[in-house]
């Protein structure tokens, strides 16, 4: 079970950690998750020498490469500023694995503090912004997806949804496989081909049949894996970070 984590006042700086997909594909959802923090009276800082985080080697098994692209992270956020991530995923490998990964280094109480700093952008912007939305944006059925990671490493299934339930115009639909894996999972893509194909065939499947006009999502390899799925299907759902489709929506 995800522990429970005590939530800070809103504080007036934080830092963002923009993900490889978010700076190589999605970098919109980036500059969006930015503005949706600024709006609220928060300075964010994006340290320049940010990479990866660690994650597509540390589920493949190296764990050595995997604290050595890890530990290259720790020195960026010397403040004790809450650390913003716009993705589950990488969340969850910073707050859930940095701690055992760095077990017994010298890096071990850095890691440590890190993680406790880390937040997923849904669950700030829910917990420590209490954030409240104006929509301005025209009637919409909606499909939330959220990931494996956020939902089960994070405990977030709800944060996204709550967001989404807040604007006026939008319909949250609820899809049948709301709780499944899109069959991304990073390299299990890369190895796995065929049943990530039809498990993200399963999640178009159903997301259509909840009558969605549109899905989004708050992890962007869901967002690749799920968006050009329906485009290969010649699908008119389409796909959006939550970042960018809140802004979008409220300003």
């Amino acid at each position: 079970m995800t522990p429970v984590k005590l939530y800070p006042p809103k504080p007036d700086k934080v830092y963002l950690f923009g993900t490889c997909l978010i700076d190589m594909f999605y970098p919109e959802a980036g500059l969006d998750a930015m503005q949706l923090l600024e709006r609220e009276g928060i300075e964010v800082l994006f340290p320049d020498d940010q990479t990866c985080c660690g994650q597509p080697a540390y589920t493949s098994g190296y764990q050595s490469e995997a604290r050595a692209v890890a530990a290259a992270q720790l020195g960026l956020f010397p403040e004790p500023w809450p650390i913003i991530v716009p993705s589950g995923s990488c969340g969850g490998m910073m707050r859930t694995h940095y701690p055992p990964l760095f077990a017994g280094t010298e890096q071990e109480a850095l890691a440590n503090e890190v993680a406790g700093r880390i937040y997923e952008l849904t669950e700030f912007l829910v917990h420590v912004c209490h954030l409240r939305l104006d929509d301005r944006g025209p009637p919409e059925k909606v499909a939330m997806h959220t990931s494996c990671s956020a939902r089960r490493e994070m405990g977030l299934a709800e944060t996204g949804p709550t967001l989404l339930a807040s604007l006026g115009q939008v319909q949250l639909v609820e899809q049948v496989r709301a709780a499944e894996c899109c069959g991304f999972g990073g390299t299990f893509a890369v190895r796995h081909p065929e049943v990530s194909a039809a498990m993200v065939e399963d999640k178009t499947v159903a997301i259509e049949r909840a009558g969605a006009e549109r899905f989004v999502t708050s992890d962007c390899g869901c967002l690749m894996n799920i968006g050009g799925r329906f485009e290969h299907q010649q699908k008119a759902v389409k796909g959006e970070h939550i970042a960018s489709y809140l802004w979008r929506r409220t300003s």
